[in-house]
């Protein structure tokens, strides 16, 4: 928490530095330019800055009109900045060139002769008040709108461009017959979104390819209305696996961000989610448990609802009712959509959680994301926002989702099908390390 912190300071210093540096830079090149130059232009310029310091503070912590908006005006945060480093790379070389001038200028006199003191004077003046490039500002801000015009198109293109991303999971205490078990992830579908089935489809069929033995759906199936799965439901319906498909709900399913003629409208349609998965037939774990058997040994695959440790989301999660029951399980895998749950709860009250898979984060749909580094905004929010997670004997990954919701598409940060092969015993990599 307080890296966090510390790492949230740094960027609002630098901020701040930044937007000093720009505003120097733009008057010194449109020196002629008066509104500019005018205190109402400054207390503009500090407003808007202030208010990229606001998002970047609040941007993870306060809902706007639904998770949505807020993600995208967290994103337009960092796009500005983006913008302002580009264009600050020309104020820097125009600094550059300057003091080439001054020097030179400083050294021109030295050979002139001494008698000519006027002529000196004049030019020691002008070494002080070299003019900034117009040319070379104007170019800046041309390349500043480079990184807004490719997000801009890169977006759209990533929205359905699916990945398939393989994970080996060490499980130490898992049963002889589990071992080698394949299971396939998915998360935040978020139909609502989608305007093209075609490719909707193809990424099903991604899945299907894989031929898992069971599936998980981490939650978030809608926006908010079950009536988006109208023109979807087909299509999920394919997801099928010999042991079954689990799934359980995200903070979007239960209908908060909308606005409803009543409570009772809000019920229905929440039973109506309820209903899709089992119309689907994925088996909905609701603080439950179910015990998967293979050769006679069993695991358990637990589900809870929606829990979250930030206020702003729900908590209908009760770890007490999805652990009923299994203390005799050698191994339990845990359905839980909001990755901050594994922190706050599972880790410190659930040691026999062995593994947890979540969603949630959408890696905020843009980011850089390989295979050795990955990096998003959404770093500053959560602390474990996409990929493989493990502290002591407990596991967490954090699925990037499979659809989107506020932002029309991905940068980066692209849709995520991931396969999983359980292994018993210990990390090798841990070993080593």
């Amino acid at each position: 928490m307080i890296f966090k912190a510390l790492s949230i300071l740094f960027w609002i210093i630098i901020e701040l530095l930044v937007d000093r540096y720009l505003l120097l830079g733009i008057r010194g090149a449109f020196q002629k330019w008066r509104l500019l130059q005018s205190k109402a232009f400054a207390i503009f310029y500090w407003a808007t800055s202030a208010l990229t310091v606001a998002a970047l503070l609040t941007g993870g912590y306060i809902i706007i009109a639904g998770t949505g908006v807020r993600a995208g005006c967290l994103l337009a945060t960092f796009i500005l900045l983006i913008c302002k480093f580009t264009f600050i790379l020309f104020i820097f070389a125009d600094d550059i060139r300057r003091k080439i001038i001054l020097k030179r200028n400083k050294t021109a006199p030295a050979a002139a002769t001494a008698t000519n003191s006027s002529t000196t004077k004049e030019t020691a003046t002008n070494q002080d008040t070299i003019p900034r490039s117009e040319f070379l500002l104007k170019a800046g801000l041309l390349a500043a709108t480079v990184p807004l015009a490719t997000i801009k198109m890169a977006m759209p293109k990533g929205s359905y461009d699916y990945h398939v991303l393989y994970q080996n999971m060490y499980l130490p205490n898992l049963p002889k017959a589990f071992d080698g078990l394949r299971i396939g992830q998915i998360s935040d579908i978020h139909s609502g979104s989608f305007y093209n089935k075609k490719a909707v489809l193809g990424g099903v069929e991604m899945l299907l390819k894989e031929k898992t033995d069971l599936i998980f759906f981490t939650g978030d199936l809608v926006n908010g209305e079950a009536s988006e799965m109208t023109d979807y439901q087909d299509i999920f319906s394919k997801i099928k696996a010999p042991l079954g498909v689990f799934s359980t709900l995200g903070n979007h399913d239960y209908g908060d961000y909308g606005y409803w003629p009543s409570l009772a409208n809000k019920n229905k349609n929440h039973r109506d989610v309820i209903a899709t998965h089992k119309n689907m037939g994925w088996d909905l774990l609701l603080n439950e448990n179910r015990r998967l058997k293979v050769d006679g040994e069993e695991i358990g695959i637990l589900g809870i609802e929606n829990w979250s440790e930030y206020s702003r989301f729900p908590k209908y999660g009760r770890m007490d009712l999805a652990t009923k029951n299994t203390d005799d399980l050698p191994v339990k895998l845990l359905l839980s959509h909001d990755p901050s749950h594994w922190r706050a709860e599972v880790l410190p009250k659930y040691p026999q959680i062995d593994a947890m898979f979540a969603g949630h984060t959408h890696g905020m749909q843009f980011g850089v994301r390989t295979e050795h580094f990955q990096y998003s905004p959404i770093k500053y929010v959560y602390n474990e926002w996409a990929g493989h997670y493990q502290e002591n004997m407990q596991q967490l990954y954090v699925n990037v989702g499979f659809g989107f919701v506020g932002l029309t598409g991905r940068v980066g940060i692209l849709p995520e099908i991931t396969i999983f092969t359980l292994k018993a015993g210990q990390d090798p990599s841990l070993l080593n390390s």
